[in-house]
């Protein structure tokens, strides 16, 4: 078989199905993570649900729905970070489609958080355990947050690690929702508040709009995609 005929039969064949090239990068992507802010969100998340156990007392409700918010902002403070890449622009020039190998992470690292606030979730003694529906759409909405944030940074600017940027943005606007929200539109609330439903639903309004937002924002970065027009006119 000539050159040129295999040529033409690779063009024939088509590029290889996206689960294809996905399987074959997990590795490289793996390596490439940030694993160590990963890791460092999760254990603090941890530690600090199971400092819980820690008092001897019979467990506060209060303290232990505090502490499992608080795990839940460890976390989105570790995922802030997922898709920081000193190497962003030397890859940005690779076959791969950008959403394949963002998705790729958030593949990897989300299955992990799952398990680890289920953890946290059974850390925290039984008795003042908050109904773990609400608290987990809490930690759902804060860390999809942190996450849609990464991939609005990536997908609009130029910075190759916005996390420490995306993790002191997440902090502010934490303590500033906890502290400054009109009562009507409060989210912090305890289970005994009469406002405790309607806060919840809040909640899953901010969870629809940063999924929203972060599926949105998957795509090739804006400068990319102008610099590419660009260069075929």
């Amino acid at each position: 078989m000539t050159g040129a005929s295999a040529d033409r039969l690779t063009k024939a064949a088509g590029p290889p199905p996206a689960h294809v090239v996905a399987r074959a990068l997990v590795r490289p992507v793996w390596r490439g993570m940030p694993r160590w802010a990963v890791m460092t969100g999760a254990v603090l998340g941890l530690m600090l649900a199971g400092s819980s156990r820690t008092v001897s007392e019979e467990p506060d409700p209060w303290l232990c729905l505090m502490l499992l918010r608080a795990t839940a902002l460890a976390f989105g403070l570790g995922l802030a970070f997922l898709l920081d890449d000193p190497a962003r622009h030397t890859t940005a020039t690779v076959p791969t489609p950008r959403p394949i190998r963002t998705g790729l992470r958030l593949v990897l690292v989300v299955p992990f958080m799952a398990v680890c606030w289920t953890a946290a979730l059974f850390l925290i003694p039984a008795e003042g355990r908050p109904p773990m529906g609400a608290i987990t759409l809490e930690a759902a909405a804060v860390m999809t947050l942190a996450l849609t944030s990464a991939l609005v940074a990536v997908r609009h600017s130029g910075a190759t690690e916005p996390g420490i940027a995306i993790s002191a943005g997440l902090v502010g606007a934490f303590f500033a929702a906890s502290i400054l929200l009109p009562s009507r539109w409060e989210l912090f609330v305890g289970p005994s508040d009469p406002h405790w439903d309607d806060a919840h639903r809040r909640w899953a309004a901010v969870l629809v709009v940063a999924v929203l937002a972060g599926a949105r924002s998957l795509g090739e970065p804006l400068r990319r995609r102008r610099t590419t027009v660009l260069a075929r006119r």
